[in-house]
């Protein structure tokens, strides 16, 4: 992942420069990402079949900026205490990373996979917790709710 991720900022940077010079550049990093997307879908896909999974439930990323805004912040208060410029500094990049990930493309590959597992796909909201856990557990709940409302 690591390897990807600065791929991705040469990439990044070579087609920035490439944009200013008005030139073609062709870069192969989004095989890459359809490569990473599938080979994380087929783990979840497999930990679903591990536990005899019915479902699976996906979290959807509407207002994720508000959201995630103050732990990015958190985080850079944490990563560089009494240094503003610092903190700002890696923000910006933290939010340059999280924003190059498509997600949507990731949710298109597990669902596919699940349909060819015949694993059902429910989507809940995602909930503002402190854990992760706490963010699973919740929004486990929030689709069992909504699936009970919908029947």
């Amino acid at each position: 992942m690591n390897r990807q991720r600065q791929q991705q900022q040469r990439n990044s940077h070579e087609r920035h420069k490439a944009q200013k010079s008005n030139t073609q550049i062709k870069l192969s990093e989004l095989e890459l990402g359809k490569h990473i997307d599938n080979l994380l879908a087929q783990a979840i896909i497999t930990l679903a079949k591990s536990y005899q999974a019915g479902s699976i439930v996906l979290p959807t990323i509407k207002n994720v900026r508000e959201s995630i805004q103050s732990e990015i912040e958190a985080r850079a208060v944490k990563r560089c205490p009494n240094y503003k410029e610092g903190q700002q500094q890696y923000a910006k990049q933290y939010r340059q990373s999280i924003h190059r990930w498509s997600y949507n493309r990731l949710i298109g590959c597990i669902k596919s996979q699940a349909a060819k597992a015949n694993i059902s796909i429910e989507q809940g909201p995602q909930p503002i917790r402190d854990s992760p856990q706490e963010k699973a557990r919740d929004l486990a709940i929030a689709a069992y709710h909504f699936r009970q409302n919908k029947s």
